[in-house]
Protein backbone atom coordinates (compact mmCIF):
# COMPACT_ATOMS: atom_id res chain seq x y z
CA UNK A 1 0.00 0.00 0.00
CA UNK A 2 1.15 3.23 -0.65
CA UNK A 3 1.58 6.32 1.48
CA UNK A 4 -0.75 8.88 1.05
CA UNK A 5 0.84 12.10 -0.42
CA UNK A 6 1.01 15.38 1.29
CA UNK A 7 -1.61 17.87 0.24
CA UNK A 8 -1.48 21.80 -0.08
CA UNK A 9 -3.90 24.33 -0.12
CA UNK A 10 -3.64 27.84 -1.46
CA UNK A 11 -5.52 30.51 0.57
CA UNK A 12 -5.46 33.98 -1.10
CA UNK A 13 -8.93 35.70 1.37
CA UNK A 14 -10.24 35.35 4.75
CA UNK A 15 -7.85 31.88 4.35
CA UNK A 16 -4.65 34.17 4.90
CA UNK A 17 -5.17 34.68 8.36
CA UNK A 18 -8.36 32.23 9.42
CA UNK A 19 -7.38 29.27 7.69
CA UNK A 20 -10.13 27.56 9.91
CA UNK A 21 -7.81 23.83 9.91
CA UNK A 22 -4.55 22.42 10.89
CA UNK A 23 -1.62 22.54 9.18
CA UNK A 24 1.89 21.43 8.97
CA UNK A 25 3.25 24.07 7.34
CA UNK A 26 2.37 27.88 6.22
CA UNK A 27 4.47 29.24 3.20
CA UNK A 28 4.48 32.18 0.94
CA UNK A 29 3.20 31.43 -2.53
CA UNK A 30 2.49 32.36 -5.91
CA UNK A 31 -0.27 31.30 -8.22
CA UNK A 32 0.03 32.56 -11.79
CA UNK A 33 -2.54 32.90 -14.26
CA UNK A 34 -5.37 33.76 -11.80
CA UNK A 35 -6.13 36.84 -9.24
CA UNK A 36 -7.81 37.93 -6.42
CA UNK A 37 -10.84 40.22 -7.70
CA UNK A 38 -14.35 41.18 -5.44
CA UNK A 39 -16.02 39.62 -8.28
CA UNK A 40 -18.49 37.46 -6.48
CA UNK A 41 -21.87 38.77 -5.34
CA UNK A 42 -22.03 37.17 -1.39
CA UNK A 43 -25.83 36.30 -0.62
CA UNK A 44 -24.74 34.51 2.60
CA UNK A 45 -21.23 35.19 4.52
CA UNK A 46 -21.07 39.61 3.51
CA UNK A 47 -24.64 39.85 1.79
CA UNK A 48 -28.07 38.94 1.28
CA UNK A 49 -29.82 37.79 -1.55
CA UNK A 50 -31.63 41.41 -1.33
CA UNK A 51 -28.67 43.20 -0.83
CA UNK A 52 -25.72 41.26 -2.10
CA UNK A 53 -22.08 41.98 -1.25
CA UNK A 54 -19.26 41.22 -2.51
CA UNK A 55 -15.99 38.45 -1.66
CA UNK A 56 -12.89 37.68 -3.38
CA UNK A 57 -12.34 34.83 -5.83
CA UNK A 58 -9.44 33.86 -7.89
CA UNK A 59 -10.30 35.25 -11.47
CA UNK A 60 -8.67 34.87 -14.74
CA UNK A 61 -5.63 37.09 -15.26
CA UNK A 62 -1.98 37.48 -14.20
CA UNK A 63 -1.21 36.31 -10.67
CA UNK A 64 -2.22 35.94 -6.61
CA UNK A 65 0.41 36.40 -4.02
CA UNK A 66 -1.42 34.20 -0.66
CA UNK A 67 -0.76 31.69 1.76
CA UNK A 68 0.04 27.96 0.77
CA UNK A 69 -0.73 25.63 3.41
CA UNK A 70 0.65 21.87 3.77
CA UNK A 71 -1.84 19.45 5.32
CA UNK A 72 -1.11 16.39 6.69
CA UNK A 73 -2.49 13.16 4.75
CA UNK A 74 -3.97 11.85 7.37
CA UNK A 75 -5.78 14.99 7.66
CA UNK A 76 -6.50 15.63 4.19
CA UNK A 77 -10.45 14.09 4.06
CA UNK A 78 -11.68 16.27 7.01
CA UNK A 79 -10.14 19.70 5.52
CA UNK A 80 -11.29 19.00 2.54
CA UNK A 81 -14.62 18.65 3.54
CA UNK A 82 -14.22 21.71 5.67
CA UNK A 83 -13.23 23.31 2.87
CA UNK A 84 -16.09 22.49 0.34
CA UNK A 85 -18.64 23.41 3.50
CA UNK A 86 -16.94 26.94 3.78
CA UNK A 87 -16.49 27.83 0.18
CA UNK A 88 -19.19 25.83 -1.64
CA UNK A 89 -22.14 27.37 0.04
CA UNK A 90 -23.76 28.90 -2.98
CA UNK A 91 -21.46 27.06 -5.12
CA UNK A 92 -19.88 29.86 -6.69
CA UNK A 93 -16.44 28.79 -7.00
CA UNK A 94 -15.15 25.60 -8.40
CA UNK A 95 -12.75 23.35 -6.67
CA UNK A 96 -9.14 23.18 -8.08
CA UNK A 97 -6.07 21.86 -8.26
CA UNK A 98 -3.28 24.37 -8.87
CA UNK A 99 0.29 24.73 -9.08
CA UNK A 100 1.93 27.22 -7.17
CA UNK A 101 5.82 28.81 -6.65
CA UNK A 102 6.52 28.77 -2.72
CA UNK A 103 8.56 31.54 -1.43
CA UNK A 104 11.67 29.38 -0.72
CA UNK A 105 11.25 27.79 -4.69
CA UNK A 106 9.61 25.20 -4.62
CA UNK A 107 6.72 24.02 -6.85
CA UNK A 108 3.77 22.87 -5.34
CA UNK A 109 0.16 21.69 -6.33
CA UNK A 110 -2.66 22.83 -4.20
CA UNK A 111 -5.97 22.99 -3.75
CA UNK A 112 -7.65 25.85 -3.78
CA UNK A 113 -11.77 27.38 -5.24
CA UNK A 114 -11.40 29.72 -8.38
CA UNK A 115 -14.40 32.15 -9.33
CA UNK A 116 -16.69 30.21 -11.31
CA UNK A 117 -17.79 33.17 -14.07
CA UNK A 118 -20.85 31.38 -15.34
CA UNK A 119 -22.46 31.57 -11.78
CA UNK A 120 -25.03 33.95 -11.69
CA UNK A 121 -23.51 35.48 -8.58
CA UNK A 122 -20.06 36.58 -10.61
CA UNK A 123 -19.99 39.87 -10.58
CA UNK A 124 -16.75 40.29 -13.04
CA UNK A 125 -14.74 43.25 -12.97
CA UNK A 126 -16.81 45.54 -11.15
CA UNK A 127 -15.69 49.45 -11.39
CA UNK A 128 -13.99 50.83 -8.43
CA UNK A 129 -16.72 53.07 -7.10
CA UNK A 130 -19.63 50.02 -7.63
CA UNK A 131 -17.47 47.84 -5.93
CA UNK A 132 -17.21 50.24 -2.88
CA UNK A 133 -20.90 51.13 -2.97
CA UNK A 134 -21.98 47.70 -2.84
CA UNK A 135 -19.33 46.49 0.53
CA UNK A 136 -19.98 49.77 2.13
CA UNK A 137 -23.83 48.79 2.03
CA UNK A 138 -23.48 45.00 2.53
CA UNK A 139 -24.32 43.07 5.48
CA UNK A 140 -24.26 39.32 6.06
CA UNK A 141 -24.97 36.41 8.48
CA UNK A 142 -21.01 37.21 9.49
CA UNK A 143 -20.78 40.73 9.70
CA UNK A 144 -20.46 43.81 7.62
CA UNK A 145 -19.31 43.88 3.59
CA UNK A 146 -16.28 46.75 4.82
CA UNK A 147 -15.11 44.15 7.45
CA UNK A 148 -14.23 41.71 5.08
CA UNK A 149 -12.27 44.18 3.03
CA UNK A 150 -10.59 45.28 5.89
CA UNK A 151 -9.66 42.69 7.29
CA UNK A 152 -8.34 41.32 4.02
CA UNK A 153 -6.02 44.67 3.18
CA UNK A 154 -5.01 44.59 6.87
CA UNK A 155 -3.55 41.16 6.89
CA UNK A 156 -2.23 41.74 3.34
CA UNK A 157 -0.22 44.49 4.48
CA UNK A 158 1.31 42.46 7.78
CA UNK A 159 2.00 40.23 5.29
CA UNK A 160 3.91 42.62 3.00
CA UNK A 161 1.54 41.74 -0.08
CA UNK A 162 0.52 45.12 -2.25
CA UNK A 163 -2.54 43.86 -4.12
CA UNK A 164 -3.18 47.64 -5.90
CA UNK A 165 -6.47 46.50 -6.80
CA UNK A 166 -7.64 45.73 -3.00
CA UNK A 167 -5.69 48.73 -1.90
CA UNK A 168 -7.32 51.46 -4.28
CA UNK A 169 -10.71 50.03 -3.08
CA UNK A 170 -9.96 50.19 0.85
CA UNK A 171 -8.49 53.97 -0.36
CA UNK A 172 -11.31 55.33 -1.76
CA UNK A 173 -13.36 54.10 0.93
CA UNK A 174 -11.40 55.79 3.72
CA UNK A 175 -11.43 59.20 1.73
CA UNK A 176 -15.51 58.66 1.40
CA UNK A 177 -15.97 57.30 4.37
CA UNK A 178 -13.52 58.28 6.35
CA UNK A 179 -11.16 55.57 8.68
CA UNK A 180 -12.56 52.49 9.34
CA UNK A 181 -12.04 49.45 11.87
CA UNK A 182 -13.85 47.06 12.08
CA UNK A 183 -12.64 44.16 13.80
CA UNK A 184 -10.98 41.35 12.85
CA UNK A 185 -13.72 38.77 12.13
CA UNK A 186 -13.38 36.82 7.92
Amino acid sequence: MTEPQERWVFGYGSLLWRPGFEFEERARATLRGYHRSFCIYSHHYRGTPENPGLVLGLNVGGECVGNAFRIAPDNWPLVKAYLDERELVTNTYIPADVEVELADGRTVIAHTYVADPTHEQFAGNLPVRTAVEIIVAAHGNIGPNLEYLENTVCHLDEMGIVDPPLHDLMDMVRREYGEINMGAGI
